[in-house]
């Protein structure tokens, strides 16, 4: 059995590619090493986290220790995508970062409602954005304690 620290894996769902970029770039100034799996839509998420390939055969991947969230996907929006996560045994208890530049309420109250632990809106300067990437992998990887998991199936 592994634990989510010693997998540090960060599963980034973001098709904006400038975003992907800085984020990616904030995480490797980052004190705590991770390694950083990109995706650019939600059934590309899914099809990570839950094998789900063109004929369904597919071996999931190693579970993330964290996951970075947008929301405004393609193919599958970000709510859909954590509905998902929430409802299967094998990722619901990974914590989920919703990371958007949604300012909605209804966005917000959803994603909480639906099992994020949290909801971050994407500043618009580089620099705070960049730090925020910064302060949410210091916590979920460094600071918060997380439960042991299996990599069930």
């Amino acid at each position: 059995m592994n634990t989510w620290m010693e997998q540090r894996l960060i599963l980034l769902v973001e098709d904006n590619p400038d975003d992907a970029a800085l984020a990616l770039r904030s995480l490797a100034r980052c004190d705590v090493p991770a390694q950083v799996v990109v995706v650019r839509d939600g059934v590309e998420a899914q099809e990570y986290l839950f094998g789900d390939g063109p004929q369904g055969s597919s071996k999931p991947n190693p579970l993330p220790a964290l996951i970075l969230l947008d929301l405004k996907l393609p193919k599958v929006d970000g709510q859909e995508v954590l509905r998902r996560i929430r409802s299967h045994p094998r990722t619901r208890l990974i914590p989920v970062v919703v990371l958007t530049s949604s300012d909605e309420r209804r966005d917000l109250v959803r994603s909480y409602s639906l099992g994020a632990n949290s909801y971050v809106r994407k500043p618009v300067d580089f620099a705070q954005f960049s730090q925020a990437v910064q302060q949410l992998s210091n916590y979920w990887l460094r600071l918060n304690r997380q439960p042991p998991v299996t990599n069930l199936s």
